[in-house]
């Protein structure tokens, strides 16, 4: 075993790894991918002398030496940053200890290149496999391609729209069924809607669940009080005004999002109108959003961060080959979380 090793201030490499290892560069990368072909002697000599240098691997190096990449892909468009940043966190966790590293890549949804766009992405970055959020990750164009490149991918979706294996569920519908019989049982009749961008499957499925349980409670979705924003606080703001000062003003707005509540409880600020007893509110992801506010956000949580991580097992269990288990097909469950921004209304 190595001892005595000076570590230099520069960042340590491979070819140092294996200069004070007395061994060859290619007997440190078949250490590196746990190579039978390496005695157990060996082994453990390489590995502390990467210990000594606090050695880490390049990912791109490491997935050219064994012809397999060690880099995953988060392609997304969603205005939601919050929303991102809890699917990374998720997936970054399931990262940890594996060798795998995370790299991001804005996609434009209306775009007619963006299939075209992720595929260069992919070859450029010499990525091993993508997880794709939504609304990207309801392009069947892209799909079909990366299937027919061979890039293993997941799919973080509203609905199942693909294989147990490449698709992670966030039902949607659910959510928004379980938010409107809330709001139903505590007696509110004329209920304001806020959907996202009308093209997302994510928007389809809410409204769709909205829909379903007015119907079965013989309430009408009025048209005038269902406005479709972006997703942003901004729009939030806007739609709420729009519906606060309509004729037939709501006695409660569900946002398809938390930031388009939050966007609804500043235009009611600003009309004079008290939340929750004025106006009651709700919204949908449970994000940190929902607790930073007062009164505090009645929402959906939605387990952004869980979702990311169970995506990127599935996808590494794609890259390493492994079979797909019964856990494949589970469904990631919404839940109702009853705050202060929602009261009875009688």
């Amino acid at each position: 075993m190595a001892t005595n090793v000076e570590v230099s201030s520069k960042k340590p490499t491979i070819n140092d790894v294996a200069r004070l290892a007395g061994v060859s560069k290619k007997t440190v990368s078949r250490v590196l991918n746990n190579s039978p072909q390496v005695t157990d002697k060996t082994r453990e000599k390489v590995t502390a002398v990467m210990g000594q240098l606090n050695y880490e691997p390049d990912p791109q190096a490491r997935g050219l030496a064994s012809k397999h990449s060690y880099l995953l892909g988060l392609v997304y468009d969603n205005p939601n940053t919050i929303y991102i940043s809890d699917v990374q966190k998720g997936i970054l966790s399931a990262c940890r200890g594996t060798g795998y590293e995370l790299i991001m890549h804005p996609g434009d949804f209306n775009s007619r290149e963006m299939t075209d766009d992720v595929c260069q992405f992919v070859s450029r970055a010499r990525i091993g496999g993508l997880i794709l959020l939504s609304p990207i990750s309801q392009v069947e164009t892209l799909a079909r391609r990366l299937q027919k490149s061979q890039v293993p991918y997941v799919r973080i979706s509203p609905k199942q729209i693909d294989d147990a294996a490449r698709v992670v569920v966030s039902d949607d519908k659910l959510g928004a069924e379980l938010m409107t019989e809330y709001l139903v049982s505590i007696g509110h009749r004329d209920i304001g809607f806020i959907t996202g961008p009308s093209s997302s499957l994510s928007t389809q499925q809410k409204f769709e669940g909205f829909c379903k349980i007015m119907q079965k409670h013989k309430l009408p979705v009025q048209e005038s009080l269902v406005v479709e924003g972006e997703n942003t606080f901004n729009t939030g703001v806007l739609a709420g005004r729009h519906l606060l000062e309509s004729k037939n003003r709501p006695t409660v707005i569900f946002a398809s999002n938390d930031a388009m509540a939050l966007g609804v409880m500043k235009s009611a600020k600003m009309l004079d109108i008290s939340v929750p007893e004025q106006l009651s509110v709700a919204g949908y992801d449970d994000s940190a959003l929902a607790t930073v506010t007062w009164p505090d956000l009645t929402t959906i949580r939605q387990p952004v961060e869980l979702m990311g991580e169970f995506a990127t097992r599935k996808l590494i269990k794609q890259l390493s080959g492994g079979a797909v288990t019964s856990e494949a097909s589970k469904v990631v469950k919404p839940e109702l979380v009853v705050r202060n921004s929602t009261r009875e209304y009688s």
